[in-house]
């Protein structure tokens, strides 16, 4: 993200200079990018919020390409985009966190633990790119990528902006920390030991081994035809009760 808005402000010599179709990809993806991001705030659900932050990525790379930084736009869709968004999307779906629970704060101050966080973040962002402009100056897109886009990126982010790096890629062990408490479930209730577990599993009429799949021993293989018992009886059981038994000749 760093080097991203590195890139983005080594622009050349000024607005004077955008084509019509720069300014239009611009205001375009811009827009969306925005959209998604508000969306990310105020989405009801956990995933609605993740897929708008995926549309906010995709928009960030479209504008990274469009400013000549290939390899930037590129690692933000198939990293973040593509890897680490979408296992969020799928461990948020697996887990199965509703609006009413997320309602629920686990952590006591979280909320205004975040607004603070993410007031001091902007006011960061801020003073970098007015650095940049002030002092730093734009040296063009040509001069920055002159021995090319991947050289140009990592010299910028292992050198200068190190440090801006490290405290980046906190996010991801932050958002990992994160999915780990949606994930957290309290247990209010007696945790069942396993004798009490093979207890319960012999009750009833339970089955001290596993049940015989559909079509053994029997004369057609298929999930409607029942397993043959050794006393060659029909072993209705294994035939799922969804499916009405099928009855052979």
């Amino acid at each position: 993200m760093t080097a991203g808005l590195t890139v983005l402000a080594q622009l050349s010599d000024g607005a004077a200079r955008t084509s019509t179709g720069e300014a239009v990809l611009f205001w375009i993806v811009g827009a969306l990018a925005v959209i998604g991001a508000l969306g990310v705030v105020t989405a009801p659900k956990a995933v609605y919020s993740a897929l708008f932050l995926a549309m906010t990525m995709i928009g960030l790379a479209v504008l990274y390409i469009a400013q000549d930084a290939p390899f930037l736009g590129v690692v933000q869709v198939v990293v973040y985009t593509g890897a680490v968004m979408m296992l969020f999307v799928f461990v948020m779906m697996l887990i199965g966190v509703d609006s009413s629970e997320a309602l629920v704060e686990t952590i006591r101050g979280q909320r205004v633990a975040a607004v603070v966080a993410g007031f001091g973040f902007g006011i960061l962002l801020i003073a970098g790119i007015g650095n940049v402009t002030t002092e730093a100056g734009f040296i063009g897109l040509a001069e920055a990528n002159s021995g090319g886009n991947v050289e140009g990126v990592a010299a910028l982010v292992f050198t200068r902006y190190l440090w801006a790096f490290e405290v980046t890629a906190t996010l991801l062990i932050t958002a990992a920390l994160g999915a780990m408490v949606l994930a957290h479930r309290e247990r209010f209730g007696h945790r069942k030991t396993q004798r009490e577990l093979a207890e319960e599993r012999f009750r009833d009429g339970g089955y001290p081994t596993t049940l015989p799949p559909p079509g053994v021993y029997a004369t057609r293989n298929a999930v409607d035809v029942p397993a043959r018992l050794p006393d060659g009886s029909d072993a209705d059981i294994s035939v799922n009760p969804m499916l009405r038994p099928r009855e052979e000749q």
